[in-house]
């Protein structure tokens, strides 16, 4: 239930994706989960165990793509099944629905008069930005009809942006992108980063630190290329479909440790020198928990870090002291040099600056926005 001023108890729905591992996403769902702990949660595919226990306390619906044949951890492959299983949820009975979307939870159906507000980490990745990365992975032969397929779930993505009473962006980077897909206006609410996860730390063990899925456009593999003939140690946190083929071209120095916990993740972040963030993200929770740690971040200067990492030099959206370095061409040899010039400058990059940065986005933050949002809607 959402406590509404009047003293009214409003029923809240709900609605993300998929629930099979704790990312960004997630975090932004659990921070949710706990402001509203009788919310129920309606999403496609559940992995009992896989989501934190705030999350796993709630009831959680799950959509037939959970019961189709093969292992569930492969259920992208039901990809074109998703618009139709996510219309099917009864939210007759809710008085207001929350969506946490990157695919299609946005476009889960709600009676006309109920106020939908969707949390908006892009419009969805296979039919926009990430269509042509999609299709690489795609047999030449099987082309033609995915580009179809994904024409199709593109038009279905537009249309149902008028689902969507209220839109609120990641970044200003994602306000863009919704305004260019959907030609709606959103709100910005920073996702949280819970820095009470995260001390801050001067331990330098001398590695840097890739915390990352490893999927193909996070390009861990500008990272895996660049410090495989450079002097330094590279640990890579994280999984997924990229593991092998980033193990295959890394050199002795670059260590894969996968999937860790919280805990683990924290004192590797407390250790390392820098983390290092190549790919292009709507938002990007890692560089905040690194400099939650009081660590800079080497990044490609583009997305979400512009607003959540302040550079030595060039542009952000946002101005103080220096909590990292960005590099332009988004290549090896860059990501080298960019790590060069942050050892010759990095005395200029103060751990207390970092954390302070960090803390801009706390969690208390996230969920005192998101909930005078909410109540500003049902109030509305």
């Amino acid at each position: 239930m959402v406590e509404q001023s009047a003293g009214k108890n409003i029923r809240l729905a709900i609605v993300c994706d998929w629930l099979t591992g704790m990312r960004g996403g997630e975090r932004c769902l659990e921070a949710a989960c706990q402001l509203y702990p009788k919310a129920d949660i309606f999403t496609l595919v559940h992995v009992p165990g896989s989501v934190s226990k705030q999350i796993e306390s709630h009831n959680i619906y799950t959509s037939y793509i959970q019961k189709l044949p093969g292992q569930i951890d492969n259920f992208r492959r039901y990809l074109p099944l998703f618009p139709n299983a996510i219309k099917k949820f009864d939210l007759s009975d809710y008085d207001i629905v929350l969506s946490f979307s990157h695919c299609v939870a946005k476009g889960a159906k709600h009676l006309a008069k109920v106020p939908h507000i969707c949390y908006c980490f892009t419009p969805m990745r296979y039919a926009w930005e990430l269509r042509s990365e999609y299709l690489k992975r795609i047999n030449f032969l099987k082309r033609g009809p995915v580009n179809l397929i994904l024409d199709y779930l593109k038009r279905w993505d537009c249309r149902t942006a008028s689902n969507v009473t209220h839109f609120i962006a990641t970044s200003k980077h994602i306000q863009d992108r919704i305004k260019k897909s959907y030609n709606r206006d959103s709100e910005i609410i920073y996702p949280p980063v819970d820095c009470s996860r995260f001390s801050l730390s001067t331990k330098d063990d001398g590695y840097y630190l890739v915390l990352s899925a490893l999927v193909p456009y996070k390009r861990i593999d500008i990272a895996v290329e660049a410090f495989s003939d450079f002097g330094r140690d590279l640990l890579v946190i994280g999984s997924g479909p990229e593991m092998e083929n980033l193990k295959n071209n890394a050199a002795r120095n670059i260590h894969f440790l996968g999937d860790l916990d919280d805990k683990q993740v924290a004192q590797y972040l407390q250790k390392c020198t820098a983390l290092i963030f190549p790919g292009i993200e709507d938002f990007g929770i890692a560089p905040l928990e690194a400099q939650a740690c009081g660590k800079g971040v080497i990044a490609y200067g583009k997305g979400g870090v512009l607003e959540t990492v302040m550079p030595l030099e060039g542009i952000s959206y946002k101005s103080g002291t220096p909590t990292g370095i960005f590099f332009h061409e988004q290549d090896p040899p860059a990501l080298k040099q960019a790590v060069v010039k942050f050892e010759e400058r990095r005395d200029q990059i103060s751990p207390q600056a970092c954390r302070n940065n960090a803390l801009r986005f706390n969690l208390p933050v996230f969920q005192k926005n998101i909930d005078k949002y909410i109540h500003s809607v049902i109030l509305s």
